[in-house]
């Protein structure tokens, strides 16, 4: 039985060969055999394994004893692993290959196609459910006595796809525990929900609401948090909608739907994140924000800040997740050029001035500021901030955060701070002429600032600074110089390749009139299971910094129009952010559509 699957959701395998007359479970002897006949390994690696494996008895599935062998291909003499025989596999018996992904699974569906008593006894995993059928993954594709009974349990026809036994034991355990917490909590307050603006009442229904402690709540949120991680996810939305609650999580810049909840469960999650993160759950009028501190599977600390604002439906919430790695990651790693790294380095060792940090929401300024701070914050100096919120929580600083209420806002702050012997002080966001004073003063007075706005490019922030009330002769004594930057998807190493009809003309023409020097090797993304076929995985930084000299600052005071300052910033060795892009396209990192998407244009 063989079956084009969507792309959308699973992926298919090469065209499957033939099947063999085989009935019954699968033997690695004859696994063994039938790699050989097909040319996948020698007939004296063939030999070799089954005199290996004969020496010592083994209750493990046949594809995972043979993955354990480490086989020798022919074709490349690499070893023959599990994921590369289960493809072979889904071929032999004329089936399509799938590597799970779990945020393409709807859990709810799949808990309520089999249990898992009877998922675990036949090795086999509902991944999708449709109208008119149930794809059912698994890795013994010629035991198929059990299809008749699905069949006519759900209604629907079956068909089946070939993934690999790891990850069919794995996921069977993790999606029907999901669905049984969530079952559970369903039980302990029905379908009750928190009021909306389209509230509708229903006689006969429980008003019970669901306890926030609840076991099965305190394991899908568990659960929730785990994923999270698992899946390298910057950020976790819990939406309320008309009918029930969404799930979403943001991977490498772009939102992923995961999981629709019933409202009675969500509305009970977000209870429990709130207690945890220490907010007022009984308040839902308005917005809060709050934060909490857990570990990842690899044991490793992980701060998510909380955020909830009241919608037509509920209580929305969103957890941004950092990356207990970000105040570790050097220059390079953060995507520095070798270039801009040198000047950045030499930048941040002046021991007084203001050095600013541009770009929107989300482009990575705090990952920046924060590395950089670490590098800076030796036991020799005092690194004080005030920020609005405290992002993440860092031994080696002294953290404040402002609270409005109380009017203790960002000029306050600095006024405290500059009582407080700092030596370098980090600002938020310079967000009006107040702070901007502060932050003047702070550096005349012999301190190191840094801080944030919010600008297209560097020299920009000059012009933003004057905006708000700043003399041109305070920004020459002050500025150090300003970096502006933005996140790029990166190409996935697995499945890129070379773009033949990529030409170096179409680089040149994004970039005119700069020009690319060097080598020019352009890659295009494919997509596989790695990247959920997006062909890319991770992101990195795109830099443009600009370093105050002499020249500058004349321009500052004589001709502060925004083509002068942009011209005299290239000549004083600035590149523009488009141009940082190109040079990592050049490179085979990304591809020119990913940098005009989040590059301004060059003027």
């Amino acid at each position: 039985m063989s079956a084009v699957v969507p792309p959308t959701s699973l992926t298919p395998s090469r065209k499957p060969a033939p099947q063999l007359p085989h009935i019954g479970p699968l033997d690695w002897r004859k696994l063994v055999e039938w790699l050989s006949e097909d040319g996948v390994i020698s007939a004296q690696e063939a030999a070799r394994t089954i005199a290996r494996c004969a020496q010592v008895q083994s209750a493990q599935p046949p594809l995972i004893r043979l993955g354990s062998v480490s086989m020798t291909r022919l074709s490349d003499g690499k070893p023959l692993d599990i994921e590369t025989m289960t493809q072979w596999l889904a071929g032999r018996a004329g089936l399509n290959y799938l590597r799970i992904d779990p945020l393409k699974v709807d859990v709810g569906k799949v808990a309520d196609t089999m249990s898992a008593v009877y998922a675990e006894r036949h090795k086999v995993l509902p991944v999708q459910v449709t109208p008119s059928e149930v794809v059912v993954a698994t890795s013994e594709p010629f035991i198929t006595d059990w299809l008749p009974e699905v069949e006519r349990q759900a209604k629907r026809s079956v068909r089946l796809v070939v993934a690999s036994p790891l990850d069919i034991a794995k996921y069977t355990v993790e999606f029907f525990a999901l669905a049984k917490s969530v079952r559970a909590a369903m039980k302990s307050g029905g379908n009750a929900g928190a009021a909306s603006f389209e509230q509708l009442v229903e006689l006969g229904k429980t008003s019970k609401q669901l306890d926030a402690n609840d076991q099965g709540v305190v394991q899908v949120v568990d659960w929730l948090w785990q994923y999270a991680f698992d899946q390298r996810a910057s950020d976790i939305h819990l939406e309320p909608r008309r009918e029930q609650g969404v799930i979403r999580f943001r991977i490498d810049g772009v939102l992923h739907p995961v999981y629709q909840l019933p409202m009675g469960v969500h509305n009970a999650m977000t209870a429990r994140i709130k207690l945890l993160g220490r907010m007022d759950v009984v308040e839902k009028r308005r917005p809060q924000d709050g934060r909490i501190k857990t570990r990842n599977p690899r044991g490793d600390e992980v701060e998510m800040r909380l955020s909830t604002l009241p919608t037509a439906f509920g209580e929305k919430m969103v957890m941004r997740i950092f990356d207990p790695d970000t105040t570790v990651k050097n220059l390079d790693a953060l995507g520095f050029s070798d270039h801009d790294a040198e000047r950045w380095e030499k930048l941040v060792q002046k021991p007084h001035g203001i050095v600013l940090v541009t770009g929107p929401t989300g482009s990575g300024k705090t990952t920046t500021l924060y590395s950089t701070l670490k590098r800076l914050a030796t036991e020799a100096v005092n690194v004080s901030t005030i920020e609005d919120p405290i992002e993440m929580i860092e031994a080696s600083f002294n953290q404040t955060q402002v609270q409005p209420h109380l009017d203790f806002d960002f000029p306050e702050g600095l006024r405290a701070l500059m009582r407080q012997d700092p030596d370098i002080i980090m600002v938020g966001e310079i967000r009006d002429l107040q702070t901007a004073d502060m932050a003047v003063q702070a550096a005349l007075t012999g301190h190191l600032v840094f801080s944030t706005l919010h600008t297209n490019d560097a020299p920009s922030a000059v012009s933003r600074l004057m905006e708000l009330g700043v003399p041109s002769y305070l920004i020459n004594a002050t500025l150090l110089g300003v970096l502006a930057q933005r996140l790029v998807r990166t190409l996935c190493s697995n499945c890129k390749v070379k773009d033949e009809s990529a030409s170096r003309e179409a680089l040149a023409e994004m970039v005119k009139p700069w020009q690319v020097n060097g080598g020019y090797r352009p890659y295009k993304p494919v997509g596989c299971v790695d990247c959920r076929m997006t062909g890319f995985r991770g992101r990195m930084g795109l830099y443009e910094l600009l370093s105050v000299t002499e020249g500058y600052k004349d321009k500052v005071t004589k001709e502060p129009s925004m083509e002068a300052l942009r011209r005299q910033a290239v000549s004083d060795g600035m590149r523009p952010l488009r141009l940082a892009g190109a040079l990592k396209v050049a490179e085979g990192v990304t591809t020119i559509e990913e940098i005009l998407a989040v590059t301004p244009p060059l003027s």
